[in-house]
């Protein structure tokens, strides 16, 4: 019996769900995929209980599959088919989220998603919440079920939460190479009732026997974008040195319990503080481990196991950044090595015009500005003054009651100021924090730590009163753009 988990009323998963991310692998490069035969391929998985699938709409055909399976192969199976939505950066429209759930339902031949997974490209661009409300509404009017984020830092993650949107799950990379899952994200998943669905727990097949001893691959003819993805991952944390000495640990614990090194790696990672579920990758028709698979509800790893691990472990660098930021900022720990075959372009977060004198001015569009008349921004040269900035998106304020993630979304604003003028957060030098109360300078303070320590400009926190009882942090900024940005 496969062990499953409530993700939301009327939402139960299996612990260990079947990825479809594969399927645009096998489609690569022009290839094709019999449908019908990848279909019939997905009945051992849920026949053996592994009934939730994985995938998402830029996954090649998997929903198409899904949907054969669902219509053809199985029309009575009780099968889950957990989907994503990766919109371009930029504005988001009530059309553009219909087209994309009319896409969905279509392709799986449902009217009602089970569960729709949403990933942002940057949090610079504060519209990735506008997405996110359209979601709400759609789920409110039952196009969905439930709704869940991908590759969410832990930050956003409280974003969004303390904003109101109610978020069930969010998908990360998660393994016991790549622990970052387990800082804080982990924690605060488990604390807020989201869960955590870990994908890349087996590295894209290296996190087992064939690679156990083996001389380092050459990372420029690798079989598959998984491969590649890992094979940048396993870099960060090292190299292959390092990696061997996991591989071998991993290897005593696997004959110890007599599995297989994959099975331990998907074990350990179900261990962890918030996971609600593993996402082990299929490549429909060319290879099936449903048996192993099961096995990693068989056993227990033990103290003495969980310490070869860790020891193990020691001996690795940890992924920079926290969850998702191999999407987000460099080194993109992606197949490619950059964003150029995920994202056309970056449009600039908020409106830039002309002013006076040879100024730049970019305009966030909230109430304040028009009102009291003034920019969000101004750039002269290579000065750069942003103005106090509150957790205010439109009309709405954003991060409710909770400071930190107030401040968070406060400095994302900062950060799309400096872009749409041609600048980053590390071009900042000085930062001026104002909080409402005094009480709240420890959260505020590290939160602004989390996105300046590798910075450190300048800085000043007072308390002071705020205009509306609502702000708890407002924050200005001056930066000198950096040489080659204009």
């Amino acid at each position: 019996m496969i062990p499953r988990i409530a993700l939301a009323p009327g939402l139960e998963i299996s612990r260990v769900l079947t990825g479809l991310w594969q399927v645009a692998d096998m489609e690569r490069d022009g290839r094709t995929v019999d449908l019908q035969a990848a279909a019939r391929a997905m009945a051992p998985y849920a026949e053996a209980g592994f009934s939730t699938f994985d995938m998402a709409d830029h996954y090649g055909s998997a929903e198409l599959i899904a949907g054969i399976y669902r219509r053809e192969v199985a029309p009575n199976g009780d099968v889950l088919c957990l989907t994503k939505w990766v919109p371009e950066p930029g504005p988001v429209s009530e059309a553009d989220v219909s087209a994309a759930l009319d896409r969905a339902c279509a392709r799986l031949g449902t009217e009602r998603l089970d569960l729709l997974q949403f990933h942002a490209w940057t949090f610079a661009d504060p519209r990735w919440l506008d997405a996110l409300w359209l979601l709400e509404a759609a789920r409110d009017a039952g196009r969905i079920g439930a709704i869940g984020v991908t590759n969410f830092d832990t930050a956003h993650l409280r974003v969004a939460m303390a904003t109101g949107i109610r978020l069930v799950s969010n998908q990360v990379s998660g393994s016991l190479l790549d622990r970052r899952f387990t800082q804080r994200l982990g924690p605060y998943c488990a604390e807020q009732g989201v869960g955590l669905l870990c994908y890349g727990t087996v590295l894209g097949g290296f996190l087992t026997e064939r690679w156990l001893g083996a001389p380092e691959p050459d990372w420029q003819a690798l079989e598959t974008w998984s491969q590649m993805k890992y094979g940048r991952f396993i870099a960060a944390a090292g190299g292959w040195a390092p990696f061997q000495t996991l591989l071998r640990a991993v290897h005593r614990v696997a004959q110890k319990h007599g599995v297989s090194m994959a099975t331990i790696a998907s074990r350990w990672v179900l261990d962890q503080p918030g996971v609600a579920g593993v996402i082990v990758g299929a490549r429909l028709g060319k290879s099936t481990h449903v048996a192993e698979t099961a096995r990693v509800f068989q056993f227990t790893l033990d103290e003495d196991d969980h310490a070869q691990l860790a020891a193990a472990q020691e001996r690795l660098a940890p992924i920079p950044g926290d969850c998702g930021d191999e999407y987000r900022t460099p080194p993109f720990l992606t197949a490619s090595g950059d964003l150029s075959h995920h994202v056309s372009k970056f449009p600039a977060p908020y409106t830039t015009r002309a002013g006076s004198d040879g100024r730049t001015l970019a305009l966030s569009g909230t109430v304040w500005e028009p009102m009291a008349g003034y920019s969000r921004a101004v750039r002269k040269g290579k000065q750069i003054a942003v103005s106090g900035t509150t957790a205010t998106h439109g009309s709405r304020v954003i991060g409710g009651s909770d400071a930190a993630a107030q401040t968070h979304f406060v400095i994302d604003k900062l950060s799309g100021a400096l872009q749409s003028l041609g600048a980053r957060l590390e071009d900042v030098v000085r930062t001026r924090i104002f909080v409402s109360q005094v009480d709240h300078w420890e959260p505020v303070a590290r939160a602004h730590g989390e996105r300046f320590g590798h910075i450190l400009p300048a800085n000043t926190l007072v308390e002071a009163r705020l205009v509306g009882d609502e702000y708890l942090v407002e924050i200005e900024c001056d930066a000198v753009a950096g040489d080659g940005l204009s």
